[in-house]
């Protein structure tokens, strides 16, 4: 029962933002969401793996993780969630499919194709990426206002790339800045190239809404001996023995200064992050004043974006409608 002190106004608005925050998903008409993604080694990568999980168990009614073949404790730290909600289903990578990082995407496949049946939205995340808990009511939302819009395939997501340190983002043209990151629960849907998104079997681009939601991308923020180790043994992954000559060329840590441009971030982080935010025990210096881009047409197009908000040639792996 409410106390007297909470029937004022201001204590019913905190309610309402409590309501719908936690609650929104008992509000949509039975509407079922699945989670789903997949991890190997995130020990020993460093991948924050347990707080990507976390972050989206909130809007999901389960959450499936597809365990690779490890060669560390990833097991053991995807159990110590200990959530009702996760449900773990075991892989041995195909290393055959190494190159162009196919083999993510048959990952990211195995574990869409685990989820529940009778699920209306599939919610995909990968283990560096992080959803803010401010952005829970806005993703349910969506999903509630599109569940009967058969155009809509896909959610949309913008994008916050950290990048050396938890305190800058990269910002320069080779980041993407949008992707899909829910979608519906069909399974002619497919992960598609190396598994930043999705498309339909035939090759055809999702039809997707645009949401006001970020996902928050950590897979650049590490230790720089653990960033050397991800970066190395991932440039086989996707090149095969053709990256071996680039490994030699570098040392032991990795090496941040190779960016084209990173901006402060002035936000905050997902709460889940606070932990790992407050561990970051190496030093990133960088002027984000001054850019190093590539040629004269990334420096116009960087400039078309920050003063105009507008993306001329981006590539989409979607069709926004």
């Amino acid at each position: 029962m409410l106390s007297l002190e909470c029937l004022n106004k201001k204590c019913f608005g905190k309610i309402i933002i409590i309501k719908s925050k936690f609650f929104a998903a008992a509000e949509t008409g039975g509407m079922k969401v699945s989670g789903f993604t997949f991890v190997k080694n995130a020990v020993k990568y460093g991948y924050p793996v347990v707080e990507s999980i976390n972050s989206i168990l909130p809007v999901v009614d389960e959450m499936i993780v597809c365990l690779g073949d490890s060669e560390d404790t990833t097991n053991e730290l995807i159990a110590s969630i200990g959530s009702h909600k996760i449900k773990i289903i075991h892989s041995i990578w195909d290393n055959s499919l190494k190159n162009g990082g196919k083999v993510l995407a048959v990952e990211t496949d195995k574990a869409m194709d685990a989820t529940a049946a009778d699920a209306d939205w599939l919610f995909y995340i990968q283990a560096d990426e992080v959803v803010h808990e401010q952005y829970h009511a806005t993703i349910l939302n969506a999903m509630e206002k599109y569940a009967a819009d058969k155009r809509v395939e896909g959610l949309l997501f913008n994008y916050h790339h950290f990048y050396g340190s938890y305190k800058y983002i990269g910002d320069g043209r080779s980041w993407y800045s949008k992707e899909i990151r829910v979608i519906r629960n069909d399974k002619h849907i497919r992960s598609y190239l190396d598994a930043q998104g999705f498309r339909w079997k035939d090759g055809r681009k999702l039809n997707v809404k645009l949401i006001n939601a970020y996902m928050y991308h950590y897979g650049w923020v590490r230790n720089p001996l653990t960033m050397f180790q991800k970066w190395t043994d991932f440039g086989r992954l996707w090149a095969g023995e053709q990256s071996e000559q680039a490994v030699e060329k570098k040392e032991g840590r990795y090496d941040y200064s190779n960016i084209d441009s990173v901006t402060a971030f002035e936000g905050t982080h997902p709460a889940v992050m606070k932990g790992l935010v407050g561990k970051e025990d190496w030093n990133f210096t960088v002027d984000s004043k001054k850019k190093n881009f590539k040629n004269f047409k990334h420096k116009v197009l960087y400039f078309l974006w920050k003063n105009f908000g507008w993306r001329p040639f981006e590539y989409s792996n979607y069709k926004r409608i």
